[in-house]
């Protein structure tokens, strides 16, 4: 490694993950050398039940591997490592400003403080003026944005998205990885993306395809 390559983040050395045991056994992930440094911008490309998902667990932290290792920097915590998901996880009974500013507080944050970043989160990927309002009172696409802001709240090392724009339609999702970009360049933060839409591929400086738990050749994006 060069004195000036970006600081290393998660390195995955064939890493696999199994669940079950014995003939119901399923391998969801293979084994896997993958690195993620400070900026990448990596796509994950496959169709559903590929593995996309639980890589993904692995470089969280979410789920250790059954073989092999994964070894994760200690600047990743989990409020420094921003999690956006399919569905936008958001708590019904919360309202918007609510949702975007409790991993701060959870993390020890007060509620002041805590509110006043989320605040500055939601006028960032545009959706400000929700604040006050409850999730089922937003649509798919703006809920998708709080979580994106939830994630830039939390100044995060490194973002993982787990097909966020899956259930949007193309120009919403459009915005979303506008929103997903945005909050990585913000914060300096790696970004991984899963998709099976190569169009959301294409945005990404790198893209990898998983097939059947495999993870094919990194390539960079023309």
């Amino acid at each position: 490694m060069t004195d000036n390559m970006p600081a290393l983040l998660v390195q995955c050395r064939q890493a696999a993950l199994t669940f079950d045991q014995g003939p119901r056994a399923v391998v969801a992930v293979h084994g896997t050398d993958l690195d993620i440094r400070v900026g990448d911008r990596l796509a994950v490309v496959g169709p559903s039940g590929s593995g996309k998902s639980s890589l993904l667990h692995l470089l969280a932290g979410l789920e250790q591997p059954t073989k092999g290792t994964v070894a994760r920097a200690k600047s990743l915590t989990p409020l420094t490592t921003g999690l956006v998901f399919q569905s936008d996880s958001l708590i019904p009974a919360l309202s918007v400003l609510e949702n975007t500013a409790l991993p701060l507080v959870l993390a020890g944050r007060s509620e002041t403080a805590a509110q006043e970043t989320a605040r500055a989160a939601l006028q960032r990927v545009g959706i400000g003026m929700l604040a006050a309002r409850l999730p089922q009172e937003i649509s798919g696409g703006q809920a998708q944005r709080v979580a994106v802001a939830r994630v830039l709240a939390q100044s995060p090392v490194m973002i993982l998205a787990d097909e966020p724009t899956g259930r949007l339609d193309h120009a919403t999702g459009g915005q979303v990885l506008d929103c997903l970009l945005q909050a990585a360049d913000h914060s300096g933060a790696a970004l991984v993306v899963t998709t099976h839409d190569p169009a959301v591929a294409t945005r990404l400086g790198t893209r990898c395809a998983m097939r059947d738990g495999r993870l094919l050749p990194v390539k960079e994006t023309s």
